[in-house]
């Protein structure tokens, strides 16, 4: 069992808030890291038919068979049992007294703002990170783009092709249905598709929506909805005063490459070397553990891009309390002048000397010049 890097962030946080927060996607390890981190304490899944009946009937009486708090799995489906808890908590004064997980952050942020505002610490998991899962092993990148990083591939040896047909297909029957009103599953698998294709790339809605047959103001919400269910995050993009003319349209990233490798029919880790796409599943794997690395530890995002009208870019900007650190992510093993361009560019625009970094797509590590 792999011991998260997130472990002992929550525990921090259930000394200083009644109850702790755990969200991200489906399957993504919430359930595993709150009963390794509490093992003490019950546990009470939401998924359970009879469970989720008593809490909706007699949600007092339910919380009330747990005198020293519980981990509340899938709270979000049964929102309403916020407000109980709120009442609980404000009674005992107790810190860490409930832990909840939950994977659709769609009503389910908007309930716990409103109910247990200033009551929650709370941490967003991803899939397990580089860190987490390949520590003592060698690893081929194209192996990891293709597999992805949910737990279960890992801990119960699934192939990536089975555990994301089951993904997809859950995904699509249960949270999409109970969030949106979508008549056509199939349109929106085709939209799903059409954004994995774009992974990596400034999100044009005008064009998604042209190939999908809908309306602009369907596409925003269906990118809200797969942002809110953990299946793709934007990245805005970086701006100062300096610059006016910066893209302002976010980019799109999926949150795990195995599972854009099997919406994009990738059927094996030898495909993706020549793949057509392999740069930008390589960026949204590099951008991803950037990700990892603020979420896991309790961080703010605090990532963006640079993008200008004259196409000067960089691939990920760091906004650090030292100041923003620009970052190029390239996918050859060959390291290349032209890589450096849109880092000197970036540098310059700042008037003084930054720290700045270079990810390329091998296992050596490299230095050049001021670059990381």
């Amino acid at each position: 069992m792999v011991k998260r890097e997130s472990h002992d962030v929550i525990i921090e946080l259930s000394r200083s808030f009644p109850v702790v927060t755990i969200t991200g996607p489906r399957q993504s390890g919430k359930t595993t890291l709150a009963k390794m981190a509490f093992p003490e304490k019950e546990y009470v899944s939401m998924e359970d038919p009879g469970i989720r009946e008593y809490a909706e009937n007699d949600p007092i009486g339910l919380l009330n068979q747990y005198p020293e708090g519980a981990i509340l799995d899938e709270i979000q489906r049964v929102p309403d049992l916020l407000s109980y808890i709120q009442v609980i908590v404000d009674e005992k004064q107790i810190n860490g007294f409930y832990i909840l997980t939950g994977s659709n952050q769609f009503e389910y942020i908007k309930s716990i703002s409103q109910s247990l505002a200033g009551r929650t610490g709370i941490l967003k998991l991803l899939p397990f990170s580089f860190n987490e899962i390949y520590t003592n092993r060698e690893t081929v990148v194209d192996e990891i783009l293709y597999t992805g990083y949910y737990p279960r591939i890992f801990d119960q040896k699934i192939r990536p092709v089975h555990f994301y047909t089951s993904y997809l297909m859950t995904y699509l029957e249960r949270d999409i249905r109970n969030i949106i009103r979508v008549h056509d599953l199939s349109l929106f698998q085709k939209f799903v598709e059409l954004c994995a294709g774009r992974t990596g790339q400034v999100l044009n809605k005008n064009s998604l929506a042209n190939e999908c047959g809908i309306s602009n103001k369907t596409i925003e919400e269906w990118l809200s909805v797969l942002e809110a269910s953990f299946i793709i995050f934007r990245l805005r993009p970086y701006h100062n005063n300096w610059n006016k003319r910066i893209v302002k349209s976010p980019k799109l990233y999926f949150l795990d490459t195995g599972f854009v490798s099997y919406l994009l029919r990738i059927e094996s880790a030898q495909q993706i070397k020549n793949h057509p796409l392999r740069g930008e599943i390589f960026e949204t794997f590099i951008v991803n553990e950037f990700l990892k690395r603020r979420l896991h530890f309790g961080n703010r995002e605090n990532i963006y891009y640079f993008r200008d009208n004259n196409n000067n870019e960089v691939d990920l900007v760091i906004d650090t309390g030292y100041g923003p650190v620009p970052v190029e992510i390239k996918s050859g093993q060959t390291i290349n002048n032209n890589f450096f361009k849109g880092l000197d560019y970036f540098s310059r625009l700042q008037k003084k000397y930054i720290r700045a970094g270079l990810v390329i797509g091998r296992d050596v590590y490299e230095r050049r010049s001021d670059y990381l």
